[in-house]
């Protein structure tokens, strides 16, 4: 009741005034929000300005890197031509290839980096402009040396060359003398009791394969060590072979083909003889079978068989 009577006996222009002042300071307040919220959208918008004009200039930079990387490029292929040195210039472009590679943060401290290189790069570029001038201009001396020489160098290029072509033939002729040869080549099924059939013979029969012939004699012929092979191969031209029974690889005409068994001997021109056994691990199906001897590489012989 005394705070009723308190209230009614304040005066009512003091409370107008006490109203106003709440409503200037309410505006002031507003007002101050509002220039701080526009301030701060300005910023935003430079910051957004500056990052758009960092990221484009740093795109720029990268621009002329993967440039100057091409023309790198150009410059080895062509100082290569010249006869000159390109290993800086290759170190160069690992190291831009490397620095493209790379994901970057646009910042200036990056931007500044990439261009004080690219102005390094820029300059070797330049050097390497005068260098291929001078390499230009020796290769031209050179060039016009070398064509009295040339022509000089071709009359006895002439008399060398069929020097070299008789030569060869020469030892085309003696290569092909050397060749050995097996002769008297003999082929046998062996069963699981060690006993003997020559061809025909049946699947069951052939528990073993087994090979015999000689090397016929051959004065050409030095005495050395020869890797003989043999090669079994079916009706439908498969070589046999079996890595685990000692079957292999080897190089005829340019092809690595397989080979079914081998022997390192010692040639000694005696028509000494050869003796190989093979143990296939399954039964031979029936038809007609081809054997062929090699040695470095050409055929010594060959002979075939049936199997019933």
């Amino acid at each position: 009741m005394e705070e009723n009577k308190r209230e009614l006996a304040t005066p009512p222009a003091k409370r107008n005034n006490k109203a106003f002042i709440i409503i200037i300071l309410l505006v002031i307040v507003v007002i101050v929000q509002g220039v701080k919220i526009y301030l701060d959208h300005q910023e935003s918008i430079a910051k957004e300005d500056q990052l758009a004009n960092t990221e484009e200039e740093l795109a720029i930079t990268m621009q002329r890197l993967t440039d100057i990387s091409a023309e790198l490029e150009e410059k080895i292929a062509e100082i290569q031509e010249l006869g000159g040195n390109v290993e800086e210039l290759e170190q160069a472009k690992a190291e831009i290839e490397a620095e493209l590679s790379k994901n970057r943060r646009a910042s200036r401290r990056t931007i500044q980096d990439l261009k004080d290189k690219v102005g390094g790069y820029e300059l070797l570029l330049k050097a390497k402009d005068e260098e291929i001038a001078q390499l230009k201009e020796i290769n031209t001396e050179l060039l016009s040396e070398n064509t009295t020489l040339k022509t000089e160098k071709n009359v006895l290029n002439d008399s060398l060359s069929q020097l070299n072509e008789s030569k060869e033939e020469l030892v085309s002729k003696v290569a092909k003398a050397s060749e050995l040869r097996a002769e008297n080549i003999q082929i046998f099924a062996i069963n699981n009791r060690g006993k003997e059939r020559e061809s025909p013979f049946k699947a069951r029969q052939a528990a073993k394969l087994k090979v015999v012939f000689n090397i016929a004699e051959n004065e050409v012929a030095p005495v050395e060590g020869k890797n003989v092979l043999i090669r079994v191969i079916d009706g439908n031209g498969e070589v046999i072979f079996d890595v685990a029974r000692g079957s292999g690889t080897f190089m005829l005409n340019d092809r690595e083909e397989f080979y079914t068994a081998n022997q390192e001997i010692l040639f000694d021109n005696t028509n000494q003889q050869l003796t190989f056994e093979y143990e296939k691990g399954s039964e031979y199906e029936s038809g007609i079978y081809r054997l062929e001897v090699y040695t470095e590489g050409y055929k010594m012989g060959s002979e075939e068989f049936e199997v019933k």
